[in-house]
């Protein structure tokens, strides 16, 4: 089964005062370099697409070398539902029989390529057509999707993440548990904390 990857990189860092929240360093990679890297290094046969928005020019850059697709978002402010269309719309244009595909964000350095490789054999393994990942008594992203679910996707409107997907269709979900994955870096405490 081939599987597309879209890695989110488009919002603002409002928190970060005026930082770009992508280009934040752990272990000395950006964020935004580190997810494209473990999404490369998954090979799922499919394509991997990187949605900028925010300092587009700045983040960029990041991404040099990597056989990764860019994909602009002009509508970024308008919340993460638009970066999600515009990364699907980006996807099926480069690999129009893609199979599934999964959406994932940048900040969250301890995903590995092996979870989104879980994540895989576990919809294989079940036959669902979604599998998201839990951590914190919650299932968040990454997830996978089947193609069907581009379309509910696509639909979604202002900053209405894929999560209102999976819960709206909650008897077709799985799960892979993975702890590491709460580590997201949402504010500065967190980023210095890491970088000890």
């Amino acid at each position: 089964m081939k599987t597309g990857i879209i890695v989110l990189a488009a919002g603002s860092s409002k928190r970060f005062g005026g930082i770009a929240k992508q280009l934040l360093t752990i272990n000395g990679t950006s964020l935004v370099r580190n997810a494209a890297q473990l999404a490369l290094a998954a090979d799922l046969g499919g394509p991997v697409v990187v949605v900028l928005g925010d300092r587009r020019e700045q983040v960029a850059p990041e991404l040099d070398g990597l056989g990764v697709t860019l994909i602009d978002n002009p509508t970024y402010t308008d919340g993460i539902a638009t970066s999600v269309r515009i990364g699907l719309a980006g996807l099926f244009l480069m690999q129009p029989t893609i199979e599934s595909f999964i959406v994932m964000p940048c900040d969250q350095p301890f995903v590995t390529p092996a979870l989104l490789k879980q994540l895989v054999a576990t919809q294989l393994e079940s036959g669902k057509g979604m599998v998201a990942t839990r951590y914190a008594d919650q299932v968040h992203m990454p997830a996978l999707f089947k193609r069907e679910y581009a379309e509910p996707l696509s639909k979604l409107t202002e900053d209405k993440a894929p999560k209102w997907v999976i819960i709206r269709h909650k008897a077709d979900l799985a799960e892979v548990r993975f702890e590491p994955a709460a580590i997201d870096l949402d504010f500065w405490a967190q980023v210095e904390e890491l970088n000890k």
